[in-house]
């Protein structure tokens, strides 16, 4: 990439712009899914040079490429799975970027090399997406067909982009698991609620203390292989049926 054609200072405002749009999609309660689609499009505005770009996410199962902007880079990132060795693997493996052209790329990985030739892909580059838990999410790996596309510059702005990026997610999984835990309180509060009418049900009926009603509710769960809640809303149910 020229730098003349496309001056610093100009590619410092789209990134920034394009920061401020996933903030968008993060402010608006999206999925994690979406989130990751939005920073593969905005990657694609950052670097000029970037024709085709994709999230690599690092799961118990193994890696998935969970956003691109085109199926191409989908297939070019199988075949670097399937290889178990590449760039956005060794990115995440070591926790930097990876910034190398298709002759490096033959010496490095000739598996996925091969494969990406095939696709039309000479140069990548592929930068680490570390969270504030220092755990690695996955990368972000963009790809071009010119072997020289991308220079030092390219990557310090890619991982500046990054860095911002990691931020905003890292908080949006914190909002995530706080929602979660909340969701979690209400539903058993509620299921608390049930079972303590149930127990009252139980103690006016047969005229018994709250220990034996609560012990006659864990019995019916245990016999019936039921949820607690489960037996104390069916107890409840038949009380309110006419």
């Amino acid at each position: 990439m020229s730098i003349d054609e496309h001056a610093p200072a100009a590619l410092l405002d789209e990134a920034s712009e394009a920061l401020e749009e996933l903030a968008g999609v993060l402010a608006d309660d999206q999925s994690l899914e979406d989130v990751l689609q939005q920073l593969a499009e905005s990657a694609a505005r950052v670097i000029p040079e970037a024709e085709n770009v994709g999230v690599t996410v690092l799961t118990p199962d193994g890696p998935i490429t969970a956003a691109a902007t085109d199926h191409e880079v989908v297939s070019v990132d199988a075949d670097q799975y399937a290889a178990g060795d590449g760039p956005c693997l060794e990115a995440t493996r070591l926790r930097k970027p990876v910034r190398v052209s298709v002759h490096e790329g033959r010496e490095r990985w000739p598996d996925f090399a091969i494969a990406a030739e095939r696709a039309g892909v000479r140069a990548y580059l592929s930068v680490p997406i570390v969270l504030a838990e220092e755990d690695v999410l996955g990368a972000l790996n963009i790809y071009s067909s010119d072997e020289h596309a991308f220079d030092p510059f390219d990557e310090a702005l890619l991982r500046l982009f990054v860095t911002a990026a990691s931020a905003a997610i890292t908080a949006f999984r914190r909002y995530e698991r706080s929602r979660s835990l909340v969701e979690h309180l209400q539903r058993a509060l509620v299921s608390r609620g049930d079972i303590d009418q149930a127990k009252g049900v139980l103690m006016g009926a047969y005229g018994i203390s709250a220990d034996e009603a609560f012990a006659r509710l864990v019995t019916e769960s245990q016999q019936h292989n039921t949820k607690l809640r489960e037996v104390a809303r069916n107890l409840l149910a038949s009380v309110r049926r006419p």
